[in-house]
Order: C-alpha cells, then sequence, then structure tokens
C-alpha cells in the first residue's frame, strides 16, 4: 500500500489550519462546481443529505476541523491529517477510533478527472458526507476494528471489500443506479462511466464475490457491486454483522475470480 507518490502533504500551523494557495482553492472549486453540477441524478440520497449537513465552501478547500465539527455531532467521526499515503495498520487504527485520514494535498489540474492517490478532495467531498450517515459510519468503524485484528494476507482480501463498497460502491433504488463509493464521487470522468458506460459490468453486492475479485486502481473499473437500497443503507448494516472473516477464510480456499484487466499490483485500502 505503501508506494510512491510525487504528492506531500501540507503540515498545519499550531492553530490546525493548512495555508492553501490561490491556485490549489481554484482546483477545489473547480472539481466540487462540477460534482455537485449532477449530483442530484448521480449521488444517493444519503450522500446528498451528507453534503447538506457539511455544507462544503465552494471558493476554498475547507480546514478539516471545520469538517470535524459536523462529523463530531453526528456521528462522533473526525478527520485526521496524514501523509499522501499510509499503510495498512495505522489505516484500520484510525478508522476503528472513528477518525477518517485526510492527505492534506491536492491533485494536479493534470490529474484533474482521475487521481490514483486520495487527496483531499476525495477524501473531504468524497467520503465526509456519508460519514454523518450513522449505518455507514458504523460500517467504517466496524471495518476499521475487522482490519486492525487481521492479519497481513487477510487485510488484502478486506481490500477488496473497502475498495469494491466504501471506494467503488453502488447503490439500486427505485430512483434507479445510485453512487454512494467516495472513488466514484469524486471523480467526474468515472462517475458518468459508473453509471452510463455500457461495457461496464454491474453485480448485486456478495461478500465472498467480492473478496475473490482483483482490482486495480489506474484504471476505470470494469466491474461495480450494487447494495439494494430498501430504506436508509439498509444492506449496508447487513455487512456489519456478517462473518467477514469467515468469508476471507472461504475466499482463500476459492481462489481469486479471473481478472478483468492486465495484471498490477493492486493492494490499497483508501
Amino acid at each position: 500500500m505503501a508506494k510512491a507518490t510525487k504528492y506531500v502533504s501540507k503540515v498545519a500551523d499550531e492553530q490546525g489550519n493548512i495555508v492553501w494557495s490561490a491556485a490549489e482553492n481554484k482546483i477545489w472549486q473547480a472539481l466540487i462546481t462540477r460534482q455537485l453540477s449532477t449530483v442530484h441524478d448521480t449521488a444517493c440520497d444519503e450522500f446528498i443529505e451528507g453534503l447538506s449537513k457539511l455544507n462544503l465552501p465552494q471558493d476554498r478547500i475547507p480546514q478539516l476541523e471545520e469538517v470535524s465539527t459536523v462529523l463530531r455531532a453526528t456521528t462522533g467521526w473526525s478527520c485526521e491529517p496524514v501523509p499522501a499515503l499510509i499503510g495498512f495498520g495505522e489505516f484500520f487504527r484510525l478508522l476503528s477510533e472513528r477518525k477518517f485520514p485526510v492527505a492534506t494535498f491536492i491533485r494536479s489540474q493534470e490529474e484533474f478527472d482521475y487521481l490514483q492517490e486520495p487527496d483531499i478532495f476525495h477524501e473531504i467531498y468524497g467520503h465526509c458526507p456519508l460519514l454523518t450517515n450513522e449505518s455507514f459510519a458504523n460500517y467504517t468503524q466496524a471495518y476499521g476494528m475487522m482490519g486492525l485484528n487481521a492479519s497481513k494476507e487477510d487485510r488484502v482480501f478486506l481490500a477488496r471489500l473497502y475498495w469494491f463498497t466504501v471506494e467503488f460502491g453502488l447503490l439500486n433504488t427505485p430512483k434507479g443506479l445510485r453512487v454512494y463509493g467516495g472513488g466514484i464521487l469524486s471523480s467526474p470522468s468515472e462517475t458518468e462511466y459508473a453509471l452510463n458506460d455500457k461495457n461496464v459490468e454491474r453485480k448485486p453486492l456478495d461478500v465472498l464475490d467480492v473478496l475473490r475479485t482483483q482490482y486495480r486502481i489506474d484504471i476505470m473499473q470494469p466491474i461495480y457491486f450494487m447494495l439494494t437500497k430498501v430504506s436508509d443503507l439498509d444492506d449496508i448494516r447487513k455487512l456489519e454483522v456478517e462473518d467477514i472473516m469467515a468469508l476471507v477464510e472461504q475466499a482463500k480456499v476459492m481462489g481469486l475470480h479471473p481478472a478483468k484487466f492486465e495484471l498490477k499490483t493492486t493492494s490499497k485500502a483508501s
């Protein structure tokens, strides 16, 4: 998971604030303006409700404490500043403590549409709105606690569960297909691709199937898994209580599904 990156996270001052340049604020403004223009037709209701609660500024990058104040009041979560990439152990520990890791840098203009590393727009806009939702917040903490106690080998399987839910999950709703995964919601190009591309495979979420499905971080996803919405995010609650680690053991025995892409290193959890 700890691979090379050209980005360097910014360090906060003594008051906990980060100084962002005009150019960096302009990229945030362009990203959030573009995504907000389509959010009501693409994102799930819970995400839109979370956006309303956070009331993110559009003209500048928010300070982490601004976001944390809302998260603490709704679900007890907060934002934790981290380097551009962190290891599995630190990632799981933070989630288990209801602290969401936020890399304090923003993408360059050259990588505006798609970024492999999780930048502050991805973390704040893509993930924090749903952390105001109790079901999703509880699932994310339960996932962190599970990963904290898992072996190195098991964490690779668990990374796939995070990838295909929290990062690239779709939700089948009475209104039609909607996005809840932050990796899609924070990517202007992948939002359109995930919902509308005719060559994409979209499957109902089965945990064992997910654990056996390989992915790559540097391409548009060839497959997405869908939860089915009844009310709230009911299916995400089921993942909290399902015996995930027993399914990990099954996945080890059964082996991985054939990859739908050229194989490269794929281990990443955030």
